[in-house]
């Protein structure tokens, strides 16, 4: 059965330090949106020479491709959210800091992953760089106001050949990283008369620069959650975008279409939930037995109680389960087996729902002072809640489980 290596866990311990040190005398303004992620993320990097990986990785990944090699570029170019270390970086910071993870995640998974995957030579060597070290920002934006889970057959924004250009219109939301991205990955449906529904439309991903003409960035939204996080809108007023700027350089869809890259990219998302949601179980379980031994009702420790008993074995069963799903995923993405997008969205699913369910029941264990924000407990529930409809809502992860079931 496969555990944590020494490595892990002097890597975990190491970890530990510098989030106390460096992320936890800044949760409340992270949280209040006073101070954006950035460069803590930055720092981040730099202490764990993250950025340094990043950059002798890329160079290794683009000399192997420049010398006919199918490359994939950033391949080992810091930690792979589904390694075993990448694993504890997410939980960790999600313990603390939900939204420090979606960022980075948005940034480097991604925008930069699928540069990665889709781009051209010149295109990885054009944004790689400076996204996978983090000095630039990524976002990908596909959701819309009216598609939500129905990502491509809802999408409205559009582009329109003009010449060799393309012409952009159209508006999207939720964008992790949107308003303060440096460089953003764009899916758009392809506006041609040739008598195609409008919902079966070829999807065409471009990647864009910030401050480009017809291309702006809204402000951050007020959440619920995951407050560490930037989330906005971005709108597109006949923003032209030259033929390279389309990932891939061309429409042929076994090369560049828009939705097996979207595709590839929620499979991974969803497995990243797992980890996400084990941080917040692991912290909200670590919270819960400290304060049960101390807590005491008519002189004894609430520990002793057997419906408190009940509430900390349950958290320890939702524990072991999501920890069970995160290390079957690391084992088979370490053995080079795919995880489909069916099993990823039933890891996200469960996980998720198991997040949400231990941090309500924290907050009742402690009890008034759980419904306090001076109470760890309190945010851990509102971020857990947002993986519930974070990389697609529950309800539409039903529907790629059974369509993997039922082969459809």
């Amino acid at each position: 059965m496969y555990q944590w290596s020494d490595e892990d866990l002097m890597f975990r311990d190491v970890l530990r330090g510098f989030i106390d040190k460096e992320i936890k005398p800044y949760v409340e303004e992270l949280e209040f949106g006073a101070l954006p992620p950035f460069d803590i993320i930055r720092k981040l990097y730099a202490t764990f020479g993250l950025d340094e990986l990043a950059r002798e990785g890329l160079a290794k990944a683009f000399a192997k491709e420049e010398g006919g090699a199918e490359g994939k570029a950033g391949k080992g170019s810091g930690f792979s959210g589904a390694g075993s270390m990448g694993v504890i970086l997410n939980s960790e910071l999600a313990g603390v800091s939900l939204g420090l993870v979606a960022s980075m995640g948005v940034s480097l998974g991604l925008t930069a992953g699928t540069i990665r995957s889709r781009g051209t030579l010149a295109q990885k060597k054009r944004w790689l760089p400076e996204l996978v070290t983090f000095e630039k920002v990524g976002a990908w934006a596909i959701t819309e106001p009216d598609s939500g889970s129905d990502a491509f057959g809802g999408m409205k924004s559009y582009v329109r050949r003009d010449g060799a250009d393309y012409i952009l219109n159209g508006r999207k939301t939720f964008i992790t990283n949107g308003p303060y991205a440096d460089v953003t990955v764009v899916y758009a449906k392809l506006d041609e008369e040739d008598g195609t529904d409008r919902r079966d439309r070829k999807v065409l991903a471009f990647v864009l620069d910030r401050g480009m003409p017809g291309f702006t960035q809204g402000k951050p939204f007020k959440k619920m959650g995951m407050n560490s996080s930037p989330t906005g809108e971005l709108f597109f007023d006949n923003v032209r975008l030259t033929p390279d700027r389309l990932l891939g350089e061309t429409e042929n869809p076994a090369k560049g279409d828009g939705k097996d890259s979207a595709k590839e990219s929620f499979a991974a998302e969803r497995i990243g939930i797992a980890s996400l949601a084990l941080g917040i179980i692991n912290e909200c379980h670590r919270l819960c037995v400290d304060y049960a031994k101390s807590r005491k009702l008519w002189g004894r420790e609430i520990a002793q109680f057997q419906l408190i008993q009940l509430k900390l074995a349950e958290m320890e069963i939702a524990r072991i389960n999501v920890q069970n799903m995160v290390f079957n995923a690391i084992e088979r993405t370490a053995a080079g087996e795919r995880v489909s997008l069916a099993e990823a969205s039933a890891m996200k699913l469960y996980s998720s729902r198991a997040a949400t369910e231990v941090a309500m029941e924290a907050v009742q264990l402690f009890g008034g002072n759980g419904y306090m924000a001076e109470y760890k407990v309190e945010q851990l529930a509102r971020d857990a809640k947002s993986l519930m409809i974070y990389a697609g809502s529950n309800e539409i992860q039903v529907t790629h489980i059974a369509k993997g079931l039922l082969g459809a």
